[in-house]
C-alpha cells in the first residue's frame, strides 16, 4: 500500500476546528488569528502535510507556478536567466518549474504538454533552434495561459518577446577585431533556423561592409554551438591553409573549442589570432587567456521576462504585448585586447 498522506481535515481533526478554518491559515487569510494560524502550521509540519498544487488550482483557478522552458538550465545565459525570473516572481508568490529542450523540438512540445497538465499560470519559452512549427505555443495562447519568449523567440505568433540585440551585439564584436587593424574575420555561424544566429550574421556583414572590407565565403562558416564543432573548424581552416588573424564566434562554446585548437596548432592568441564569442558564459573570464565576449545580460532579461509576465496576468484582456530589446555589452578581455 502507498504511504498515507495527510489532508486538511487531519489537521482540522487534530486541532478540534474545521477544514475550512485550517485552509484560511495556510492561506493566511487575514481573518484569522496568529494563534490560529501558528497551530495549523505547526501540525501541518508535524504531521508532514504537503498541500496538492493542482487540486488547489482546480479550487481556485491560479496554482502560483510559472513553467520556465530553456535549451539547457546549466549552459550559456540560461542559469541567470532562471535567477532573474525566480526573484521577481518569488516577489508575488510564484514558483518556478525549469524544464530542458536539450535543442530538441519534440522534447520542447512535451514538455509544454506536462507544464499545461499542471496548471501553471503562464510560460516563458527559449525556443530550441530547430523548432519551427508553432502548434504547441499556440494552444498555450488558446487556453488563455500568459506566454512569453525569450533569447531565441518566434515574432508572428503575437506574444510578447524579451531578447539582445543580437545585430547589434555581432555589429560591435566585429568592429572591435576591424578596429584592433583585423581584416581576415572569420565569422563561426550558429544554426540559420535561429533569428538570434541570422542577426549575428548580419551584424557581422554589416560591420564589413561599413569598413570596406571584402567579405569572403571562406570565412564565413556554419558551427553548432558547441566546443568540438568550434576546434574542428578552426582546424580545417588551418589545414587548408586559409589565412585569418581574428575569430567571431556566435557562441562562447565555439570560441572556447577555436582558443583550444589555436593553442594546440602554436598559433599565438591574440597576437596572431584575436578571438571574441557570444554570451559571456561564467568560463569565459577564466581561460588564458580570457575570452572576449558580448554579454547578453541573462538577469536582466530574466528580471523582465517575469516582469511582462506579472502585468500580463494582472491586466488579463487589457495587456497590450510587448517587445522588449535589450542593449548587449562588449566586455573586452585579453583575447582581443
Amino acid at each position: 500500500m502507498g504511504k498515507y498522506k495527510t489532508t486538511i481535515r487531519d489537521i482540522a481533526k487534530e486541532l478540534n476546528i474545521t477544514a475550512s478554518t485550517v485552509s484560511r491559515a495556510l492561506n493566511k487569510h487575514p481573518g484569522i488569528s496568529d494563534a490560529t494560524r501558528k497551530a495549523v502550521e505547526a501540525t501541518a509540519k508535524r504531521l508532514h502535510y504537503r498541500p496538492n498544487h493542482i487540486a488547489a488550482a482546480l479550487r481556485s483557478g491560479k496554482s502560483y507556478i510559472i513553467g520556465v522552458l530553456v535549451p539547457s538550465a546549466d549552459k550559456s545565459i540560461f542559469p541567470s536567466v532562471i535567477r532573474g525570473i525566480e526573484d521577481e516572481v518569488n516577489k508575488d508568490g510564484y514558483s518556478v518549474i525549469v524544464g530542458q529542450t536539450y535543442e530538441n523540438p519534440d522534447r520542447e512540445v512535451k514538455v509544454i504538454e506536462t507544464l499545461l497538465k499542471t496548471r501553471v499560470d503562464g510560460i516563458v519559452v527559449s525556443l530550441a533552434k530547430g523548432t519551427n512549427a508553432y502548434q504547441h505555443l499556440r494552444r498555450i495562447q488558446a487556453e488563455g495561459i500568459p506566454l512569453v519568449l525569450f533569447d531565441n523567440t518566434v515574432s508572428d505568433l503575437g506574444a510578447s518577446i524579451v531578447k539582445t540585440d543580437d545585430f547589434l551585439g555581432a555589429y560591435t564584436a566585429t568592429e572591435h577585431l576591424i578596429e584592433r587593424g583585423r581584416k581576415r574575420i572569420v565569422h563561426l555561424i550558429g544554426p540559420r533556423t535561429s533569428e538570434i544566429y541570422r542577426e549575428r550574421l548580419r551584424g557581422y556583414m554589416l560591420a564589413l561592409s561599413k569598413y570596406e572590407i571584402e567579405m569572403d565565403p571562406d570565412l564565413m562558416i556554419d558551427c553548432p554551438s558547441d566546443v568540438q564543432a568550434g576546434q574542428e573548424v578552426v582546424k580545417g581552416l588551418l589545414d587548408r591553409g586559409v589565412t585569418f588573424d581574428a575569430i567571431f564566434s556566435s557562441s562562447d562554446y565555439a570560441a572556447l573549442g577555436a582558443l583550444q585548437q589555436l593553442k594546440m596548432s602554436g598559433k599565438k592568441v591574440p597576437e596572431e589570432v584575436a578571438i571574441v564569442g557570444f554570451g559571456n558564459a561564467p568560463f569565459t573570464s577564466y581561460l588564458d587567456p580570457a575570452i572576449t565576449t558580448v554579454d547578453q545580460n541573462g538577469l536582466q532579461m530574466g528580471q523582465c521576462a517575469a516582469r511582462v509576465f506579472l502585468e500580463q496576468i494582472n491586466k488579463g484582456e487589457d495587456y497590450i504585448v510587448r517587445k522588449h530589446i535589450l542593449q548587449p555589452q562588449l566586455i573586452i578581455r585579453s583575447s582581443s585586447p
